[in-house]
C-alpha cells in the first residue's frame, strides 16, 4: 500500500504546475458550486430516496484511486477543448441559476470538471477520471417533474404488486386505488413508498458494478436495465411484509418495522442477493469470447498430446540398468557350454561372471 501511494505521489512530483492548476481550479468550482452543494446535502438527509447521495462522492474517490494506474505518468499536453468546456459548465451554471433550474444548476458541475481535466492533464488525465466523474450524476436530486411522472406509475405497480404477493401466500386482500385493504385493515401505499427511492438505489448500484466488473457490454448493458425489475421486488416485499405484520403481529411493530432502518437494511440486501444471481447466471449461460492467447492454447495442448502419443505408440526402450543387467546375463555361458577363447581356462571365466564382474 505504501509502494502505491509512493508511485502515485512520484507521477504527482513530475507535473508540479498542472497539480496546481488543477487544485486552484477545484477550489473555485468548490466556491461557484458551494450553494448547490449544501442545497443537495440538506435534501440528502431530509428525503429518504436520497439519502445514497452521501456515497456517491466516496465511491467516485475509490473509483479515481482504482484507476491510479491510467494516470499520465509524464505531464499530459493540455487540451483548448477544455477550455471550452469548463466555460460552457459555467454558462449552464448561470443560465439555470437565471431561470431557478436547481438540476441543471448541479449537473453543470461535471462539464466543469471534465473540463478541468482536459486543461491540467489532455485526454489520457479525462480518461483516467470521466467515470468517477459520470458518476457523480447519481448524487444530484431529480427534478419535481420527473419525480412526480415516475411516482405515480410506481405506486401502482408497488399496489398491486404487494397485494398479489399477499394474495399468494393465503391473505384476503384487495387493492383500491393505492390502498390495500386486508379485512378491518387499510394499507396505503404513498408516495414515499412507491419505490422511487429503491430504483435511485439500484440503477447507482448497478452502475457501480458495471464500472467494476470485468464484463462484455452486453452483460453490461443488462445489468443497468435490470435495476428496475430488482428495485420493484425489493420493494412490493418490502409492503408485503408489512402487510402480514399488520396481520399476524400488530399495527405497532408493522409500521415500526416499515419506517425503521432495518427494514431499508433487509431489502439492500434482498436487492443485493439478485443482483449477485443475476451476475452469475451472466457468468454460466453467457459464453465469453476466448483471447488471443487463449486461442493458441488448444494448438499447443494439441501438439503436446501427439507428442505424449507417439511416445507411446514408439517401442518402449528399457533403463540403462535393465541394459546391462541383460548383458550381465548373456556374459554367462549356458551349461555345458564354454565360450573361453583358446588358451583360457574355462574356470576362470565363470568365476568373473559368478564374482558379479561384467567381462
Amino acid at each position: 500500500m505504501k509502494a502505491k501511494l509512493n508511485d502515485v505521489w512520484r507521477a504527482l512530483a513530475k507535473a508540479p504546475l498542472e497539480v496546481g492548476v488543477a487544485v486552484c481550479a477545484l477550489a473555485a468550482l468548490l466556491w461557484v458550486f458551494w450553494p448547490t452543494l449544501v442545497e443537495m446535502a440538506s435534501r440528502w438527509g431530509s428525503e429518504s430516496q436520497y439519502s445514497h447521495g452521501y456515497l456517491v462522492p466516496v465511491f467516485s474517490v475509490f473509483l479515481l484511486w482504482s484507476r491510479r494506474r491510467m494516470l499520465p505518468k509524464k505531464p499530459g499536453r493540455a487540451v483548448l477543448w477544455g477550455i471550452g468546456l469548463l466555460l460552457a459548465g459555467l454558462g449552464l451554471r448561470f443560465y439555470a441559476d437565471y431561470v431557478y433550474f436547481d438540476w441543471l444548476s448541479a449537473v453543470s458541475l461535471l462539464p466543469c470538471l471534465a473540463g478541468v481535466c482536459l486543461v491540467t492533464g489532455g485526454w489520457q488525465a479525462l480518461r483516467w477520471a470521466w467515470p468517477a466523474i459520470g458518476f457523480l450524476v447519481f448524487m444530484v436530486p431529480l427534478p419535481y417533474q420527473v419525480e412526480t411522472a415516475l411516482a405515480v406509475p410506481l405506486r401502482g405497480v408497488a399496489t398491486r404488486g404487494s397485494t398479489y404477493v399477499l394474495q399468494t401466500v393465503g391473505f384476503a386482500a384487495f387493492a383500491e386505488g393505492n390502498v390495500i385493504r386486508m379485512g378491518d385493515i387499510r394499507i396505503g401505499v404513498e408516495e414515499a413508498c412507491s419505490g422511487l427511492s429503491m430504483l435511485l438505489i439500484f440503477f447507482a448500484l448497478s452502475t457501480a458494478v458495471v464500472l467494476l466488473a470485468n464484463c462484455s457490454v452486453l452483460e453490461k448493458g443488462m445489468i443497468i436495465v435490470s435495476a428496475v425489475p430488482i428495485a420493484l421486488i425489493a420493494n412490493i416485499a418490502r409492503i408485503a411484509v408489512t402487510g402480514i405484520l399488520f396481520r399476524t403481529v400488530g399495527g405497532d411493530f408493522a409500521e415500526w418495522f416499515h419506517s425503521s432502518a432495518l427494514a431499508g437494511f433487509l431489502v439492500m440486501f434482498l436487492g443485493l442477493g439478485l443482483l449477485w444471481i443475476e451476475l452469475r447466471l451472466f457468468a454460466w449461460i453467457l459464453v465469453v469470447p476466448p483471447t488471443r492467447e487463449q486461442a493458441q492454447a488448444p494448438i499447443a495442448l494439441g501438439a503436446v498430446g501427439r507428442d505424449r502419443s507417439d511416445k507411446a505408440a514408439s517401442p518402449s526402450r528399457k533403463p540403462k540398468t535393465g541394459k546391462k543387467k541383460a548383458a550381465f546375463v548373456k556374459a554367462a555361458p549356458p551349461p555345458g557350454k564354454s565360450e573361453s577363447a583358446p588358451g583360457e581356462s574355462p574356470g576362470a571365466k565363470l568365476g568373473e561372471v559368478t564374482n558379479g564382474r561384467c567381462p
